[in-house]
């Protein structure tokens, strides 16, 4: 059992805070976890109670902890992303707190392992990803095109891109201009720097991709998650946390929301839109999933508020998350702070990625060959809706309109890391939902992964692995 170093010249109850931090981090405590007394965390330590007591004021003052009177200490079931790192811990460990969740470290090297079954990459698999060919390009030509390289990005990728929104979203204006980004999510950390201040908040979804970037903490920002339904986040429940005061932006993933794939309906998007006109609050409407629309897409929430709503595209879902090329498509003035905080941390986006996208775009095939990648999605979301009818006792769903990911629920009792783990152990690989929230019986899947001849492997893992969790659960 670990004990604090009393020769060492850190404090003993920092290095119990530090100790604690480490032991939530790498999963050893899981939030609703409740610690031991205060007399029997003195006696394990063999400090006096009152180091203990400190040590505990401090965890909850930084929000890892909930202290209840006659209940004691339990680790608290709020985000990872909104707890503060103590200073003295940061020095200790310099970055190490921004390292990725212990489960997905462990993922990454199973997906490494022959015989595991990837459905947890946030990618179209290879066999799916169109075929372009790509010009060869001379030195004059590449020169020439770097000619055409401005601050806000490559100006005939823009072109296309301005002609792609004002076809596929209806918009296209003088007051509103592109900012080309190394992916969608170097555009939200740009935003997030230009358009909050340390100690203000941004809501979403209770259940968001968000939860997964360790970018909040860091920059002093609180991430609120707002409670959400088969319709899209809850405006009911959104209003009662506007009139707090707090908020200052919110950021929405409509079509295909990651991780849940829910499409937010056109009735609950004209309440958002009202919403947040009433406390004036700008959107951040995340639509990197609209080139895998299955059905007719919704009106997006810029087309229906274009001043109030700044759009963020990305074309790594649709080429791969090696050609890191997103976008930003706002009014005039925020791109233009944008450029210059981009400008000023050396953000740049280079210009072979932006070649590629832009060849990719004016191939003539180019249509034809998406139609055919639309078709390929249908058919394999067609057969892994009727495979998990065989799961219905254990698992349920609601149907995707589009995006790469179905949302998958277990219906029996609270799940633990530890019925997580024997997914890996099987050797399927997927998003369980405490990596983007506090809930514990849900995971994402990415079901493009899963060609219709590898679908029956699939379902006989997951029949198997959910028979041993209740078997496992059964016994005493």
């Amino acid at each position: 059992m670990w004990q604090p170093n009393k020769r060492h010249f850190t404090p003993l109850y920092q290095q119990i805070i530090d100790h604690l931090i480490q032991a939530i981090q790498q999963g050893e405590l899981s939030p609703g976890d409740t610690l031991l007394s205060e007399r029997k965390l003195a006696e394990v330590y063999q400090v006096n109670r009152s180091t203990v007591v400190r040590a505990l004021d401090e965890l909850e003052s930084y929000g890892w902890v909930e202290r209840i009177r006659g209940s004691g200490t339990r680790i608290l079931e709020s985000s990872v992303h909104n707890r503060q790192i103590p200073t003295p811990f940061i020095r200790l460990l310099g970055r190490s707190h921004f390292q990725e969740n212990p489960y997905v470290v462990e993922l990454k090297e199973k997906i490494k392992t022959p015989g595991t079954m990837d459905l947890y990459t946030g990618d179209l698999p290879i066999d799916l990803i169109p075929n372009f060919q790509f010009p060869q390009l001379s030195w004059d030509e590449l020169i020439a095109a770097e000619q055409q390289l401005t601050v806000s990005g490559y100006d005939p990728l823009k072109a296309l891109i301005q002609e792609k929104l004002t076809r596929q979203i209806h918009h296209g204006s003088e007051q509103q201009e592109i900012l080309i980004t190394s992916g969608s999510t170097q555009g939200i950390i740009l935003l997030l720097q230009n358009l909050l201040q340390q100690g203000d908040c941004i809501a979403t979804e209770e259940t968001s991709f968000l939860y997964s970037l360790p970018i909040f903490a860091p920059l002093g920002i609180e991430l609120q998650g707002i409670k959400q339904d088969n319709e899209g986040i809850n405006p009911f429940h959104l209003e009662e946390q506007l009139q707090k005061g707090k908020i200052k932006l919110l950021y929405l993933n409509p079509n295909f929301q990651n991780p849940t794939g829910t499409t937010m309906s056109l009735k609950r998007r004209e309440a958002i839109l009202t919403l947040c006109q009433k406390y004036q609050i700008p959107i951040i409407e995340d639509d990197v999933f609209t080139d895998f629309a299955l059905s007719q897409p919704l009106p997006t929430l810029k087309e229906l508020a274009p001043e109030q709503v700044i759009y963020l595209g990305s074309f790594s879902k649709l080429f791969s998350s090696r050609i890191k090329i997103g976008w930003v498509y706002a009014n005039a003035p925020l791109i233009h702070r944008l450029i210059q905080a981009k400008n000023q941390t050396e953000q740049e986006t280079e210009l072979l990625p932006q070649l590629l996208v832009h060849a990719a775009l004016s191939d003539p095939e180019y249509a034809t060959k998406h139609q055919a990648l639309l078709k390929e999605l249908t058919d394999r979301d067609h057969a892994f809706r009727n495979g998990l009818m065989r799961l219905s006792e254990d698992w349920s769903y609601t149907p995707i309109q589009g995006g790469l990911y179905y949302w998958l629920t277990w219906k029996h009792e609270r799940l633990t890391k530890k019925n997580w783990q024997t997914f890996l152990d099987n050797g399927l690989a997927l998003a369980p939902s405490f990596l983007f929230g506090n809930e514990m019986n849900h995971c994402r899947i990415n079901y493009t992964r899963l060609p219709i001849d590898e679908q029956e492997v699939f379902f006989s893992k997951l029949q198997f692995i959910s028979q041993q969790i209740k078997t496992t659960r059964a016994t005493p």
